[in-house]
């Protein structure tokens, strides 16, 4: 399989190299606009090649989109990242420019490619990204409740820490659905388990309130330490989520999709649990949400909708 990575920062190069090193691609090429960059970070992934055991060729290349031609998956990471004090909606109307820019020239040459979006604020670069390419919604899929899921195991597992449990984020099972934003995301407690056993079971509700509210602001903490948006965690899920389609899995992964119908919604992309497979997302798992969590994912959904009309000339 060939993959192509479009933008060669932090979070591109992580996808890249996570790629790499599962060895189950033939080819990654990683792209980006800025002279030598994507080259440089190819060559030094490339060379970890014999130490790591892995056949993966990752080329670098600069704007030039003719060396991505024939990718079965395309990511797009492209877009100026978040700054402390920064919500993702801020970036709505630079990164769209971009994200419309990227989509349309990497379809010219891999016109049979499914879409990993990226690029924040996600949810709006997602529904932009299906709307200009007119692709069927199969192929323009959305990262980030993959990326909040794991964030959200990984503070469910330190709350059990606290609690006495050894738990480590590999223990819990448990999802995100509903907009990749820190007021707005759902985390969805009523299904969380550890080793099988429903969280609520062995949480308080104010543990439990902790976990959601540092899952919620997950990415806006790192921003705040790291300078800029977080990259290993991102550049992580985007590649599970490759994988996923590379390896035809049907694994059940919260994506954002083009919703029509499901979940009494239309017209919009947002998160939601689906199988991925050879074909993108293949199936949307239609979850039963009540009570809080269908209300908070109702606003969610509001969100969505209110962020997607400040595209305005974008989506023309």
């Amino acid at each position: 399989m060939k993959v192509t990575v479009v933008g060669a920062g932090n979070v591109g190069a992580t996808v890249a190299n996570v790629l790499a090193t599962k060895n189950f691609c033939s080819e990654v090429v990683l792209i980006d606009i800025k002279e030598g960059v994507s080259e440089g970070k190819a060559m030094d992934i490339m060379q970890t090649a014999h130490m790591l055991n892995f056949d993966t060729t990752v080329t670098g290349v600069t704007n030039d989109y003719a060396a991505t031609a024939g990718s079965q998956v395309v990511v797009i990471t492209s877009g100026i990242p978040r700054k402390p004090g920064m919500s993702r909606e801020d970036l709505i109307g630079t990164n769209a420019k971009i994200v419309k820019s990227v989509m349309d020239q990497a379809l010219k040459y891999s016109p049979d490619a499914i879409f990993i979006i990226i690029s924040n604020p996600m949810d709006a670069m997602t529904y932009l990204s299906l709307k200009d390419s007119k692709l069927p919604r199969n192929r323009v899929i959305g990262q980030g409740g993959m990326l909040d899921s794991s964030r959200f195991r990984y503070f469910l597992s330190k709350a059990l820490q606290k609690a006495g449990y050894p738990a480590t984020p590999t223990d819990i099972d448990g999802m995100v659905i509903g907009g990749h934003s820190d007021k707005t995301m759902v985390p969805l407690t009523s299904i969380a388990t550890y080793k099988g056993i429903p969280v609520k079971q062995l949480l308080t509700d104010e543990q439990l309130t902790e976990a959601v509210e540092s899952t919620k602001v997950g990415g806006a903490t790192l921003t705040k330490l790291l300078g800029t948006s977080a990259w290993y965690a991102p550049g992580a899920a985007a590649a599970a989520m490759v994988e996923a389609i590379a390896l035809d899995a049907k694994k059940l992964i919260p994506c954002c999709v083009y919703l029509d119908g499901e979940y009494g919604e239309k017209d919009l992309c947002i998160g939601v649990p689906v199988l991925l497979g050879k074909d993108g997302m293949e199936k949307i798992v239609e979850y039963k949400l009540e009570g809080d969590e269908k209300a908070k994912f109702d606003e969610s959904v509001k969100a969505a909708r209110d962020t997607n009309s400040k595209l305005g000339d974008a989506l023309k």
